[in-house]
């Protein structure tokens, strides 16, 4: 097999800065597509919920040819929900592509990204994308990226990374953002001149670590990553080598590599490639497949540990299994199980119950991602508030922190402070930019619980935040919950006009005429800070008798639609978010008033018995 030239190139960015956009580029540019093919925008995004939501939840690869090199890209996902994705990918590739809005600069997620990077040693490549916006300003961003590999620690070599300037929706890479070329030309010969070729190592033993996993219905599990050295054959038998140090014989069935977006069976594939393979039933992430005349395993691959954890319970509302086709703790377990194959940032755990799983991740969403796919398959399935997952040093407490950064009109400025204050947040930093201030933070994950959806309000949805995990620090001590009660129904069945018109004096509804309430359900949050519980089943006397005047018309405000993020972020520690294939709707854990009453004298008779002791 004659020897091809291979680069792997990673592109890294934080969301929204045009990651598989720029893809697209090298995708249509590198002729993958036919003249008469038709093509989407985000090609590589193809799970539905990523088209949706716009962002890359899953990192992908694809390859394109330019000369005589075959240019290996990988899409990696710009949230640090997912890092568990971008860290493992890191380790495949021999350069990356650091994409940065020319107004927006270096974001928290870059930053994290840009780190796993350098601490693999390698030399990123600068792109300044969406040059044609009215507000850029790329000299002052470059500056903050020169700022932030400093402040990363980056080697001298490091530093010295090429500059180029980008158009990524409209296919234009250029060395100067005067330059004239309508192509991405100057992105592929930078990317050649920066970078070497993977060294030839195909007449040395193999070698292969996995990065990643996939799941194939009729082949099972896939493992994915980079051959280092020797020439990996299908039908070959080789020592698998994990992180408990045991080294077995596997062998392996077929070799696959990607062309275009396709993946293609290969009867061998050389050093340096990324591969997928089938046939090893047991493969992990950070497992070396090794020659077995010579063993030398890799460096094991190490994943953050979750930060967020919930409860997955078997739903049992009186509208249970009325849509679903998936309701057992069976089902549900079935289903963790599988998604545990390919989604190693998860972690699931038995409960004192048979129907109910702890699911940990690495932030709200990478759960909700998953439930959304859940209910989308047709499970059903109710779920507690997110918990943080604390960790124990020397005795003491320690709970993970976030770095906060807010981009919000002046005038709300104090608002967002004050509250991010309350929730035991510390100030780093503060800046003016025109009519727009930039806050930036460390909150205990503890207090953004629950803070999107009050920021979004606060901000009239002018703000942005972004964050990301910055660490793990001392407890902080209490933080306030949910300071407004909840609308409770005390019936079951369709809600009435009549009903709701009286109950939306007394908060924000949820739901509207004609929809199915049942005894326990929150259908609505309540204008002070207590529950209340009401009927929007009553409906207007039928009587002879008429009023003198019309009827009122009864208008109703329209009521607020929950997202599933939106629905895990407004309840407290007694309520839970009921998932099923056509509904969200939030619930009380106990659902008449009765059960919550002996619950509540449940807790106070404990906490009793404890200030005694």
């Amino acid at each position: 097999m004659a020897y091809q030239k291979i680069i792997n190139i990673a592109v890294i960015a934080h969301v929204d800065a045009g990651k598989s956009t720029l893809v697209d580029a090298f995708l249509n540019q590198s002729h993958v597509f036919r003249d008469n093919e038709e093509t989407v925008d985000c090609v590589m995004d193809s799970n539905d919920l990523e088209r949706e939501r716009g962002i890359t939840i899953y990192s992908k690869n694809c390859s394109v040819t330019y000369k005589d090199y075959k240019i290996n890209i990988v899409d990696t996902p710009g949230h640090a929900d997912f890092s568990s994705e971008v860290e493992r990918i890191i380790k495949t590739v021999d350069t990356v592509i650091l994409l940065v809005d020319s107004s927006e600069g270096p974001m928290p997620q870059t930053r994290f990204v840009l780190q796993k990077s350098l601490e693999c040693g390698l030399r990123p490549i600068l792109l300044i994308n969406k040059i044609d916006k009215k507000d850029e300003r790329a000299d002052q961003v470059i500056d903050e990226v020169y700022d932030l590999f400093l402040d990363l620690n980056a080697t001298d070599e490091q530093l010295d990374f090429p500059i180029l300037y980008g158009i990524a929706r409209q296919g234009i890479v250029r060395y100067q953002p005067a330059d004239e070329n309508e192509d991405i030309t100057p992105l592929f010969e930078t990317i050649l001149k920066h970078c070497e070729a993977y060294p030839d190592l195909t007449e040395e033993p193999v070698q292969m670590q996995v990065s990643a996993l996939a799941y194939d219905d009729y082949i099972g599990r896939l493992g994915i990553g980079r051959v280092y050295e020797g020439t990996l054959k299908e039908g070959s038998t080789v020592i698998l080598c994990n992180d408990e140090g045991r080294q077995e014989r596997r062998k392996i069935n077929q070799v696959f590599v990607y062309k275009g977006l396709s993946r293609i069976a290969v009867s061998e594939a050389q050093c340096g490639e990324i591969v997928m393979i089938s046939g090893v039933a047991d493969i992990s992430i950070g497992d070396t497949l090794c020659d077995p005349e010579n063993i030398r395993p890799l460096p094991m691959i190490r994943i953050e540990e979750p930060t967020l954890s919930m409860n997955f319970m078997v739903n049992t509302s009186p509208f249970a299994g009325q849509s679903g086709k998936y309701v057992t703790s069976r089902n549900i377990r079935e289903r963790l199980e599988k998604e545990l194959e390919v989604n190693v940032g998860l972690k699931v755990e038995e409960t004192d119950t048979t129907d109910c799983f702890k699911v940990s991740g690495r932030g709200e969403l990478h759960l909700s991602v998953l439930l959304e796919n859940m209910r989308r398959e047709g499970y059903e399935v109710a779920v507690s508030k997110p918990e943080v997952i604390m960790h124990k040093v020397d005795g003491a407490l320690y709970e993970p922190v976030e770095e906060v950064v807010c981009s919000v009109p002046n005038e709300y400025s104090g608002t967002v402070i004050s509250k991010l204050n309350l929730r035991k947040g510390i100030m780093v930093d503060i800046q003016d930019e025109g009519s727009y201030t930039r806050i930036l933070y460390t909150v205990p994950t503890r207090g953004l619980l629950g803070y999107r959806s009050e920021f979004i309000n606060d901000t009239r949805g002018e703000g942005t935040m972004v964050r990301r995990l910055a660490g793990y620090e001392a407890y902080k001590g209490d933080i306030p919950q949910r300071a407004n009660g909840a609308l409770i129904s005390t019936e079951t069945g369709k809600a009435m006009t009549y009903a709701l018109w009286n109950i939306q004096e007394r908060g924000q509804l949820f739901v509207s005429p004609q929809t199915e309430v049942y005894e326990g359900m929150i259908i609505g949050m309540s204008a002070r800070n207590m529950d209340m519980d009401v009927n929007p089943l009553k409906n207007k006397k039928m009587t002879a008798v008429r009023s003198t005047g019309n009827d009122e018309a009864m208008k109703l405000v329209p009521p607020k639609i929950m997202s599933l993020e939106e629905a895990l972020e407004f309840i407290n520690d007694d309520e839970l978010v009921e998932l099923t294939p056509t509904d969200i709707r939030i619930r009380k854990k106990y659902l008449t008033a009765l059960e919550r009453r002996q619950h509540m004298r449940e807790l106070n008779k404990a906490a009793a018995e404890l200030e005694e002791e």
